[in-house]
């Protein structure tokens, strides 16, 4: 890969929708690679690595503040003069699926620690970097990977939906304030099961098809990057074709 100017930094990365976006954006940037553990991240980094890009990972609590500053610090020094393109945060959080009424106080925080406060978080350290992003090819974009949960909290799930309509006002409001300052923010719906190895067993159709891929949402984040400023989508609803909805 020649030297880019520009950088992008994807939050949440696992083996499924996080290794797919971030390999995605390595095909055009250097990328950072924020999980809480090595074994998330060490092997995209190598693997992006050994195709011949580049890539870094560190280990980070969204959730907590000292986490999160010091790995954009690294970033920040890793980066240098070049500048920061995209930031995506998708971090899902721990689902509790529980009735109310033996939901602990934990438990219940637990959604809100890893989406709202999160959220804030990322948001809070990665914005300050895209707002100095100039003359670059494409907007500067923040991507929050969301779920239906956002828009309808569904019977013992309080915990998982509080926090994702917290991202999802998080993400409006961010948009409305930084949309006119040139910084595209999207809030992505991930309406249905995602095709990754901890759902190969889960059958939720006889239909092909039937569970998102986690590369065609990479490929949806990078058209949501790439949009001009003159059509910033800034909420996307993303399901299969046999999706009830």
């Amino acid at each position: 890969m020649a030297a880019s100017k520009a950088w992008a930094v994807v939050a949440g990365v696992g083996p499924g929708t996080g290794a797919c976006v971030a390999r995605k954006f390595a095909q055009a940037y250097p990328v950072a690679l924020l999980a809480r553990k090595p074994a998330n991240y060490e092997p995209i980094v190598q693997e992006i690595e050994a195709a011949g890009g580049k890539a870094i990972g560190i280990s980070t609590d969204v959730s907590d503040s000292a986490s999160v500053k010091n790995a954009f610090e690294k970033l920040d020094k890793e980066m240098g003069d070049a500048q920061l393109a995209a930031a995506v945060f998708n971090v899902g959080g721990s689902f509790i699926k529980k009735p109310f009424l033996e939901l602990t106080e934990e438990e219940f925080l637990s959604g809100m620690d890893a989406n709202g406060k999160g959220g804030f978080l990322f948001s809070r350290a990665a914005l300050p970097l895209l707002l100095k992003a100039t003359n670059l090819e494409y907007p500067p974009t923040l991507i929050f990977t969301s779920a239906t949960a956002a828009m309808k909290g569904s019977a013992q799930c309080a915990s998982f939906s509080t926090g994702k309509f917290a991202m999802r006002s998080l993400a409006q409001s961010l948009a409305r304030e930084f949309g006119p300052q040139g910084v595209h923010v999207a809030h992505a719906i991930i309406d249905g099961v995602i095709d990754i190895e901890r759902t190969k067993a889960w059958k939720v159709s006889d239909a092909p098809d039937a569970k998102i891929s986690p590369h065609a949402i990479a490929d949806s984040y990078w058209f949501l990057h790439t949009q001009h400023r003159s059509c910033f989508t800034n909420e996307i609803d993303i399901r299969p074709y046999v999706e009830k909805w």
